[in-house]
């Protein structure tokens, strides 16, 4: 096994006895750090102290992940110029942030009859936002809403539709 002692230097590749022996002089412990390695790594550290810097690192990698939540936008078939812009923008802040946003067209009354015109909404709402969301699930009418769900673009399909969109103009 390769061997890196506590300075962080390397000792070379020894045998596990010889390993353990030069361990115990430090008074520190042997720990196999890449046991897929060929030879497999292992260091001479304290194990309480890399046990500490391990749960440390896992908790501030846990702490940088963002858990995506379902946020709705509702809106009516004849939902007037301006508050379906501020509808939109509110959807696309939930997006950039990395939520999901479930779009529903509530529909009342006799309404219902032209679903129709709240279909051209919900398309000009992914319109609006194919630059930085793709539909996971397409528009369905369930009950009296018609709902669709719009998922986030990677960053990096987010940052080629945005230059590709710069180019075009």
């Amino acid at each position: 096994m390769r061997v890196i002692n506590s300075q962080g230097e390397q000792v070379g590749v020894i045998s596990v006895e010889e390993a353990l022996g030069l361990a115990n002089d430090e008074g520190l412990d042997l720990v196999e750090i890449a046991p897929q390695a060929s030879p497999p790594v292992c260091k001479i550290i304290d194990y309480g102290k890399f046990r500490y810097q391990q749960t440390k690192k896992d908790k501030e990698n846990k702490k940088s992940q963002h858990q995506a939540k379902l946020k709705e936008v509702k809106m009516k078939p004849n939902i007037d110029e301006h508050d379906f812009q501020v509808k939109l923008k509110r959807a696309r802040d939930f997006i950039i942030k990395g939520d999901k946003v479930k779009v529903s067209c509530v529909f009342r009354g006799r309404e219902i009859m032209h679903s129709d015109i709240g279909r051209k909404v919900m398309n000009r709402f992914c319109e609006g936002l194919e630059d930085i969301a793709n539909v996971e699930s397409h528009a369905r009418l369930l009950g009296r809403s018609l709902s669709l769900v719009l998922a986030p673009l990677g960053k990096k399909k987010q940052q080629e539709k945005i230059s590709a969109k710069n180019e075009n103009a």
